[in-house]
């Protein structure tokens, strides 16, 4: 698959990203919200992430999903999986803008890329490599049914590894 499949949910469209879908991850990048992604970055370096991340959709048949507000077309953030050099397994990760946060989006569309992943690739699992001290991306992976798995290798020996069982969706 070289773009995303467009997926739907109740209140969001999961889309293949697009170019002008880089101003709030470089807004993200440049903040202190970014420090559980390697952060702040400036614009070069988030640009080099972003597209890097988008160009796993060819490469590797996954990626991650812009995501836009059915009611409005507001892009809030994006949720996918991601897997770049250096990662033991795919990654169901997210972001949201400042504005959408709270409003359960981002689980909304984790659960559908979950399920995507599931019939596509026939995947029984997937995880969330999180900093220790990410408090609300741990909640989430854990409010997403996850688990804390402690034998699965992270991407730095410090990240909390959260299991989820695809296998459940079937």
């Amino acid at each position: 698959m070289t773009t995303a499949p467009t997926l739907t949910t109740e209140r969001l469209t999961l889309r293949m990203p697009r170019r002008d879908d880089f101003a709030p991850r470089a807004a993200f990048y440049a903040s202190d919200r970014s420090v559980w992604e390697d952060g702040p970055l400036d614009r070069a370096a988030a640009w080099r992430v972003f597209a890097s991340e988008v160009g796993q959709w060819p490469l590797l048949g996954y990626g991650p999903f812009a995501c836009d507000d059915r009611a409005t077309g507001t892009y809030v953030g994006e949720v996918g999986i991601y897997q770049p050099e250096g990662y033991p397994e795919p990654e169901l990760g997210w972001f949201v803008v400042p504005e959408a946060e709270g409003r359960g989006f981002a689980a909304e569309a984790a659960r559908a890329v979950m399920a995507w992943a599931r019939a596509s690739f026939g995947w029984t699992r997937l995880v969330n490599y999180i900093d220790p001290r990410n408090a609300r991306s741990i909640a989430l992976g854990l409010r997403l049914g996850g688990v804390i798995d402690a034998t699965l290798p992270g991407c730095d020996p410090t990240d909390v590894v959260i299991r989820h069982d695809l296998g459940a969706l079937a």
